[in-house]
């Protein structure tokens, strides 16, 4: 949480433009990204032509991202 926290407060980005759920389930590892997705689209938080950012980090420094327009 304090990483989304401090990229969030870098980039200057709203509360609305961020979405976690790990308050709720923890790390969940590869699931992470779908069920976010998954909850954010139920939830309404995402419309057709929105730009989504995805960003996730493991341990052993690994990362990725990926911009998808929904």
């Amino acid at each position: 949480m304090r990483i989304t926290q401090m990229i969030q407060k870098n980039l200057g980005l709203k509360d609305k433009q961020i979405y976690s759920n790990i308050h709720k389930y923890g790390n969940t590892t590869a699931g992470t990204i779908p069920i976010a997705l998954a909850e954010a689209w139920k939830e309404g938080k995402i419309s057709k032509g929105d730009i989504i950012i995805f960003a996730s980090f493991g341990s052993g420094f690994t990362w990725a991202s990926a911009a998808i327009r929904w």
